[in-house]
């Protein structure tokens, strides 16, 4: 007789909870249809965020950006240490970031992973997975985009990839070739630039070289062409014979003085010396007009143009020391630039699905379908009274 009566009593209190439910509650809500439909919605919601929501996995990485390379100049002090060689820069930070958001990027994982096939699997939830396996590469690269989040912190200087996938391997997967494809990356644009560089410093030294090398030939054709080796020292050998000949016609000249206080100028003594004076003139004149003439063609102008051509020439060479020492420095540091990416945070094998979060997710939308629900059906009881 228990049982019976107990079934009696569910039955009378299911039946009052239908009937409140029915005649009070329902006509309650569905009076008031704006709060009614924002209901609706909001259980719509829950029931998909809380029952239909495909599983997403969640694989986190940090990873900073050191460089091996010391500025030219700078001390091997704890600062440089920790802010200079080895340290982050904001720019190669960013740079890498949006190299991992590139569609380029999204291709090599693509390739690798096969990343529509898992984005577009029909087991999924219809509102979370691609739409479409052969969706264009702009749709792909939104939902890629979607999936993945690859910021900069600015206040710590890191890095933050985080991946998600349907599944533990995937998102550690995706994770794992971001940092690794992120480093390739950046050493190959340092070392493309670094090539670049020594290309140029090379191209620089080829031009230098010719140019010393020119400059040479044209010293040695002048010299073959004038039949001097060195004009300066041929000027200098003139300007001595013409020192010591004007020696000899001062010495000559006192001599006649000398004679013509006793003797007259027809004897043949002062005769003698009147005719070794004018030779020693002729030859004066003929060693002055060696060095220097009206005409042009002398040896001043020989030793200017020969000076001009070596001062060319030692420049020439000059530069050309100074392009290869810039040469062998520049090779240097190409080996020396290299951009490490270092994980603070390797990739992480997700065992929880972070994502989605089914209850915050329920319970917002919940809150703003209610409040936008309450804001319209203020609006429209304001409407209501300003009608009557």
């Amino acid at each position: 007789m228990t049982e019976p009566i107990e079934k009696t009593g569910q039955n009378r209190f299911s039946a009052r909870v239908v009937s409140w439910l029915r005649h009070e509650m329902a006509p309650a809500i569905f009076g008031r249809r704006i709060i009614g439909a924002a209901l609706i919605a909001a259980t719509l919601a829950a029931v998909y965020w809380l029952a239909l929501a495909s599983d997403r996995y969640v694989s986190d990485a940090h990873v900073i950006i050191q460089r091996t390379d010391l500025p030219s100049g700078q001390g091997m002090d704890l600062g440089s240490i920790l802010m200079g060689a080895g340290g982050a820069s904001r720019v190669d930070q960013l740079l890498l970031r949006d190299h991992l958001r590139s569609v380029d990027m999204l291709r090599k994982l693509e390739d690798t992973l096969r990343l529509r096939a898992h984005y577009s699997d029909t087991s999924r939830d219809l509102f979370s997975r691609m739409w479409r396996k052969d969706a264009s590469i702009e749709w792909f690269h939104r939902h890629y985009l979607g999936r993945t989040s690859i910021e900069y912190d600015d206040y710590a200087g890191v890095l933050i990839i985080s991946a998600q996938a349907y599944d533990p391997k995937t998102a550690h997967a995706i994770a794992a070739m971001l940092v690794a494809e992120g480093e390739s990356f950046m050493n190959k644009m340092a070392h493309d630039l670094a090539r670049a560089q020594v290309g140029f410093l090379e191209q620089q030294v080829a031009q230098m070289n010719q140019r010393a090398l020119t400059a040479r030939r044209a010293v040695l054709e002048f010299q073959d062409r004038k039949g001097l080796a060195s004009p300066q020292a041929s000027a200098e050998s003139i300007a001595a014979i013409v020192a010591r000949l004007e020696g000899t016609r001062t010495e000559l000249q006192t001599q006649r003085s000398s004679l013509l206080t006793y003797l007259v100028p027809e004897h043949p003594n002062v005769v003698m010396l009147n005719q070794q004076l004018a030779a020693v003139e002729r030859q004066i004149a003929q060693e002055q007009a060696r060095l220097a003439a009206p005409t042009g063609r002398t040896l001043n102008r020989t030793v200017e143009e020969m000076q001009r051509l070596e001062m060319d020439a030692v420049f020439a060479q000059d530069v050309y020391k100074t392009a290869l020492v810039a040469l062998e420095r520049g090779r240097v540091e190409a080996t020396r630039t290299i951009k490490k990416v270092s994980a603070l945070q390797s990739p992480t094998m997700p065992e929880y699905p972070m994502e989605p979060r089914r209850v915050y997710n329920a319970l917002v939308f919940l809150i703003v379908a209610m409040l936008l629900a309450g804001i319209a059906q203020m609006l429209l009881s304001i409407m209501r009274d300003h009608t009557d």
